[in-house]
């Protein structure tokens, strides 16, 4: 589902009525935007409750954000991820809109992705960026960005089209029963999966997506986060689809074995000798390791299917948003 709304739409102005909505805005020296953030948001939600946690900044991030009106806190573990885990652990909330404090996110949007949220009864909602600048994305975060939804899209569904937004609209049921166990910002890519892997009900809404203000620097180091987003993707690809996962592990093996195997067994077929017997051994070995690989996927995807139950008898523990009974 993707909502298209103009940037000033006066539709976007309607302001959900009715629910505790908590703004979540996980800071590391931001001192140059974060009081432009909070006071947007004050703007478009103003019965929300604004919390910034900072991470360990050096700079005014703190006092810019106090003095903005937020509530500020702390996180000493440093990294997205351990910051949006002490969020959700900490705030009690009908409705949770997460959004980075850069001042590149459009917060005339987050009514309308609450409104969608609430009146579709969802589960996440994805602010899909649209740059509105040239600037805005890095080419190496363009390709990367695409890369990562290409590759989670094939493996757990097309139902996506912003992996590693960081601007997200989440339901009580969603926060409430998330593992939260990244630590650095692959969080992005652990909430799609989430939601992916226990087919929850999401939503998308195009939002523009702006550059940087001078005297803000991007934390994401494009190579380094790229390989940990990468990591994680597998290692969720290895967890929740572990048939694929040893399945094409054991192909691969299985084919080796017969590239390997087959000239041996036509040689003995006509000759009634084996006289590369190294090679048959070789082959013989890569045959087991296939037929071991695809005995652990199958093993495994038991062991998946179990987790996934629980995840979701926890997740379904938890009222639907709108759900008075």
């Amino acid at each position: 589902m993707l909502a298209t709304l103009p940037v000033r739409d006066e539709a976007s102005l309607t302001r959900p009525q009715g629910y505790a909505i908590a703004i979540l805005i996980p800071c590391y020296n931001e001192e140059a935007a974060i009081g432009k953030v909070v006071a947007n948001f004050r703007r478009y939600l103003p019965d929300a409750a604004i919390l910034v946690y900072d991470n360990n900044s050096a700079d005014r991030t703190r006092q810019i954000a106090r003095a903005a009106g937020a509530r500020v806190r702390s996180e000493r573990m440093q990294g997205k991820g351990h910051v949006v885990r002490r969020m959700f652990a900490d705030i009690e909330a009908d409705i949770y809109v997460l959004v980075d404090g850069d001042d590149t996110y459009d917060a005339a949007v987050a009514p309308l992705m609450v409104r969608l949220l609430i009146e579709d009864q969802l589960d996440m909602v994805t602010g899909v960026r649209d740059p509105a600048q040239q600037n805005a994305y890095r080419l190496g975060h363009q390709i990367g960005n695409r890369l990562m939804t290409l590759l989670v899209r094939t493996a757990f569904g097309n139902r996506i089209g912003d992996v590693l937004s960081g601007y997200r609209v989440f339901s009580r049921r969603f926060v409430k029963s998330f593992p939260a166990l990244s630590c650095g910002f692959e969080i992005e890519t652990e909430f799609t999966i989430h939601a992916l892997e226990l087919n929850m009900p999401i939503g998308e809404v195009t939002t523009a997506y702006s550059g940087r203000i001078p005297g803000s620097l991007s934390k994401l180091h494009t190579v380094c986060d790229g390989l940990r987003i990468l990591r994680t993707i597998m290692m969720l690809v290895k967890q929740e689809r572990p048939v694929q996962s040893f399945g094409l592990t054991g192909a691969a093996l299985m084919a080796i074995a017969l590239t390997l195997g087959l000239p041996v067994v036509f040689e003995f077929l006509r000759t009634s000798m084996v006289p590369r017997l190294p090679t048959a051994l070789l082959a013989t070995a890569f045959g087991l390791a296939s037929s071991m690989s695809f005995v652990c996927g199958l093993v495994l995807e038991q062991v998946a299917r179990g987790r996934k139950e629980m995840k979701r008898l926890a997740y379904l523990a938890i009222p639907a948003i709108g759900d008075s009974t």
